[in-house]
């Protein structure tokens, strides 16, 4: 058993502000609110065994202030998690690690809320949103496919993890 948490990245500056989609960085408000988060998310017991991230910028940053709040674990930066994300290559990369405890998957919209469907349901339903610096968690288990097997266990939009 797996528990994979998809987490998408926090508030990130205008893209008129930025010419080049990659390269937006958090703001002050997003490191600050996902700070607070990755604490909360700490407090309540979530721990990871690895983060995978975005290589854009401001998932990147998300997932750097997700290490730093749940004890450094290893982090790793791979392509299929960028926008318009591959979904094969995550389950290419979900069977070859079964191992893993808890993965966190640092990533964009529609892209986590799309794979939360796939992985729970075996298709795209438009029904679940996850908003900047919300989570959503899953449980994959062993000798299952990752498509339409897992558990939804838990949907966090960050007004509450913030409220706490």
């Amino acid at each position: 058993m797996t528990y994979v948490y998809l987490f998408r990245h926090g508030i990130a500056i205008d893209r008129e502000l930025c010419p080049h989609d990659r390269d937006r960085e958090l703001t002050a408000e997003g490191r600050k609110k996902t700070r607070t988060i990755g604490e909360k998310l700490y407090q309540l017991g979530l721990r990871a065994s690895l983060i995978l991230t975005s290589p854009l910028v401001r998932a990147h940053q998300t997932a750097q202030i997700l290490a730093d709040c749940l004890q450094e674990p290893p982090l790793e930066v791979v392509e299929w998690l960028a926008p318009e994300g591959d979904f094969a290559a995550w389950e290419a990369w979900h069977d070859s690690h079964r191992g893993v405890e808890a993965v966190f998957l640092v990533g964009h919209e529609p892209d986590l809320s799309s794979w939360a469907e796939v992985m729970t349901w075996g298709q795209v339903s438009g029904n679940i949103l996850l908003k900047k610096a919300g989570l959503i968690g899953l449980v994959t288990y062993p000798d299952q496919p990752l498509r339409g097997t897992c558990t939804l266990f838990l949907l966090l939009p960050p007004k509450i993890l913030l409220g706490l």
